[in-house]
């Protein structure tokens, strides 16, 4: 990915990142089709892993709808999967200021890219719902009743490159 403008508000290091991951409730993911691009955002659940150099891995797990133009979407190449964009942000507060233009906003963010793949496997789709219900409802009941599967479309996002940005509130 390109250099970030103002690399005093990236964010490198490893437990940093995953904290930015684990702190924020919806993903955006950017797509194209034979409409144009869109956003659509969404809730996910993650894996998180890194690698012998410490360098992480990043994957996100989705569900939806099986039909309409992002299912669509997500599922045109079938199981070479598509190019997508993420981000998804928390925000932590307005910082002000002495005049209006000198007002901004506290955050935190994950953005990059990745191919997304349609989840097809039963045993899968459990494991995708449950990495969403870890994350945003840690301690829920993970029981998915009858017919479930079969009605939710699954998503795995493998990310292949993010980068970590934060402005800290002033307080």
């Amino acid at each position: 990915m390109a250099q970030m403008r103002l690399a005093k508000r990236e964010v490198t290091g490893a437990e940093e990142l995953r904290s930015i991951v684990e702190a924020c409730r919806t993903v955006r993911i950017g797509a194209a089709d034979s409409e144009g691009m869109f956003i659509v955002p969404m809730s996910f659940g993650y894996d998180w892993e890194q690698d012998e150099a410490g360098a992480p891995h990043l994957t996100l797990w989705l569900h939806s709808a099986g039909e309409g133009r992002k299912a669509a979407a997500f599922s045109a190449n079938g199981s070479a999967g598509v190019d997508v964009a993420i981000e998804m942000d928390c925000e932590d507060g307005v910082i002000t200021g002495n005049y209006a233009c000198s007002y901004s906003f506290a955050y935190r963010s994950i953005m990059g890219t990745g191919r997304i793949y349609p989840v097809t496997s039963g045993e899968d789709k459990v494991y995708g719902l449950t990495r969403i219900m870890e994350h945003l409802a840690p301690g829920a009941p993970q029981a998915f009743g009858p017919g479930v599967l079969d009605r939710t479309a699954m998503w795995r996002v493998d990310v292949a490159a993010f980068t970590g940005k934060q402005r800290e509130s002033q307080h």
